[in-house]
């Protein structure tokens, strides 16, 4: 039974290409091989998830599903071979007529303009493209990745083969391989492969263009007082901040270079941002002295008021 790309990505066959391509992320999410390791049918299930995205969440492929079903990578050559059929039943407003015996026909004797018609070679033809979705860890977003590709063809799988992911690829990126498309006919030459690339979120990070967001954890005390904390990075090694006195929440320092490779050969900016933390719990000397501390802003409020 042929599969249903629509049921697939559980969406109805009229919905939207907003909503088919919100189907595919959140399922790509959940069915990542990244999120599963070594969970099969979770690949597999990926899989499925990706070939229905690349025929059905493409416009020009999904208009060829939804008239030709499972034949939708022949729908050149269906309308082609229709427009021959077409023109063979009728040729310049004249009907054929064949006299003689029906293999003449398919063996080169009996009437010419059959013969013509039967035996002309097609022209070269250009192979055709071909789409494929990958998603990716921002890790691997940050430092590339390699990835095996099936490739699908309308007469089956196709073949398989390795692609890079360039570092800095960004999410909704498409990628052009020319040349490893389908093969093509008569010495045409072959298409091309599109890469679409889903960035999956990171826990820590949020990227912004080409810098990343990271928010960072500093206590109460080292934010009054002064003090350092360490800030991670993709590069997988934390770098020392120092936090001057008096830091509020939600101050941002910028770490220059820290961000995500550029395809000018840079990289762009670490913005981390400070959240300010307690301890989970204050010993009573702790206390005593927090209440201190409130007292003594309280006394400042009180002589900054009679100074009025």
């Amino acid at each position: 039974m042929a599969t249903d790309f629509y049921k697939v990505l559980g969406v109805p066959k009229s919905a939207s290409d907003k909503d088919i391509k919100s189907a595919f992320r959140k399922l790509a999410r959940q069915y990542h091989p990244d999120v599963n390791p070594g969970d099969t049918a979770a690949e597999r299930r990926f899989k499925e998830i990706s070939q229905a995205n690349e025929v059905v969440g493409d416009v020009k492929n999904r208009a060829a599903y939804d008239k030709y079903g499972e034949q939708w990578q022949h729908a050149d050559k269906i309308e082609a071979s229709r427009k021959r059929q077409g023109g063979a039943r009728s040729h310049g407003g004249q009907s054929f007529q064949f006299e003689g015996d029906l293999s003449d026909l398919f063996s080169g004797g009996g009437n010419g303009r059959f013969d013509s018609l039967f035996r002309r070679a097609p022209g070269r033809q250009r192979g055709q493209d071909l789409e494929h979705s990958i998603s990716v860890t921002l890790n691997e977003a940050y430092h590339s990745a390699t990835r095996t590709v099936q490739l699908s063809t309308g007469g089956g799988p196709g073949a398989r083969i390795q692609v890079n992911i360039p570092a800095g690829v960004a999410d909704d990126q498409r990628i052009r391989l020319s040349g490893k498309g389908a093969t093509g006919m008569n010495g045409g030459s072959p298409g091309d492969l599109f890469l679409n690339i889903r960035v999956l979120p990171h826990s820590s990070f949020k990227r912004d263009d080409d810098n990343l967001r990271v928010v960072v954890d500093v206590p109460v005390a080292d934010a009054a007082l002064g003090g350092e904390v360490h800030v991670p990075t993709l590069k997988g090694k934390a770098l020392a901040l120092n936090i001057p006195t008096g830091t509020q929440a939600g101050r941002t320092f910028r770490l220059a270079g820290q961000g995500m490779p550029t395809s000018a050969g840079g990289f762009g900016d670490l913005l981390a941002e400070v959240r300010l933390v307690l301890p989970d719990e204050l010993t009573d000397q702790q206390q005593s002295l927090f209440r201190q501390f409130r007292d003594s802003l309280d006394n400042d409020d009180e002589n900054a008021a009679a100074g009025d």
